[in-house]
């Protein structure tokens, strides 16, 4: 044991530029992650601001009684799940696919192109984003619409009707994130050896056998890795997306985990919210967090086993 410590500081002193380097990184985490979680106490208390958190007495699980037996909080996890499971199943084979086309381009100028293009929308932010959707989708002056009425139909508010609501978050969110996402399955792809394609094609394989049975297969612990990472937080529904895009109309089926506990917690009226709740805010962000965390570890649990451990984050 002391051997292996004299051995770790050695090491340490030989890198200590890269320790150095950490710093700044380690602060942020510290400062901004653990250190505020002292404020999960929130969620067993009744807070009041003159008292402070530790001033505000000890309720024990008063606020997760009435989290499990709000109709409202149940409907809001309905939403998220759906409309995750619905990214799930579209939008994260979304970057994969996207990925294999784009390794399939011989042609080096389009390639460059087509990753340039698809990567714009993941550096503009929601706020920013969708105004440009509000405008496509506008009843009166959007250009699909303008398109529905030229073939003969009635022009739709497709971010006010129920229907359509979450096949546009979908959709849209696809738009603005799959470029970035193929980022990390291209470079999954450039990691493989070139000597097994070349042996394949020798045997006779053509550009589909190759994708088949050597790209795909290759890529799978990274997919694997990144499907634990997506349902890890199946809780999360992308409050900057939901929260620019919906309204009052839409809340049904699409008031989501997040946007309900920015409404509650910092007592968002105009949204039809009840006055400031930190505590029972702090509770139903306590509640997504704890089984966000069962999701990803039984997901690593099945990923390893599916994948002789290869898919396991650890």
């Amino acid at each position: 044991m002391g051997r292996r410590f004299v051995t770790v500081l050695g090491t340490m002193k030989k890198m200590y530029l890269y320790y150095i380097l950490f710093i700044p990184v380690l602060a942020y985490f510290i400062i901004f992650s653990y250190a505020p979680m002292y404020g999960v106490t929130l969620a067993f208390k009744d807070f009041k601001a003159i008292d402070g958190i530790m001033g505000s007495p000890w309720v024990g699980l008063k606020h997760f009684t009435r989290l499990f037996s709000s109709s409202v909080f149940w409907e809001v996890v309905r939403n998220t799940l759906m409309i995750n499971l619905w990214r799930i199943i579209f939008a994260f084979p979304a970057p994969v696919i996207l990925a294999l086309l784009i390794n399939e381009v011989r042609h080096n100028a389009f390639k460059r192109t087509v990753q340039t293009i698809s990567y714009l929308p993941h550096f503009i932010s929601w706020v920013i984003l969708s105004g440009i959707i509000n405008e496509v989708l506008s009843p009166s002056r959007g250009a699909l619409n303008y398109l529905i009425t030229v073939f003969g139909g009635q022009p739709i508010y497709f971010l006010a009707e129920v229907g359509w609501f979450r096949a546009i978050l979908v959709i849209t969110g696809i738009w603005q994130s799959v470029g970035w996402g193929t980022i990390i399955y291209l470079a999954a792809i450039s990691g493989i050896e070139q000597e097994q394609y070349e042996s394949a094609y020798i045997d006779g394989a053509n550009r589909w056998h190759l994708v088949k049975y050597i790209t795909v297969p290759s890529i799978i612990p990274v997919v694997s890795i990144m499907l634990i990472l997506t349902l890890g937080g199946i809780l999360n529904g992308g409050f900057d997306q939901v929260f620019n895009l919906y309204s009052p109309p839409v809340f049904r089926v699409g008031d989501i985990i997040d946007t309900y506990v920015y409404r509650v917690g910092l007592g968002v009226t105009a949204f039809g919210a009840r006055p400031p709740d930190f505590s029972f805010a702090t509770a139903v962000g306590l509640f997504k967090n704890v089984i966000g965390l069962f999701l990803v570890l039984g997901t690593n649990f099945l990923a390893g086993k599916l994948n002789d451990g290869e898919g396991a984050i650890w």
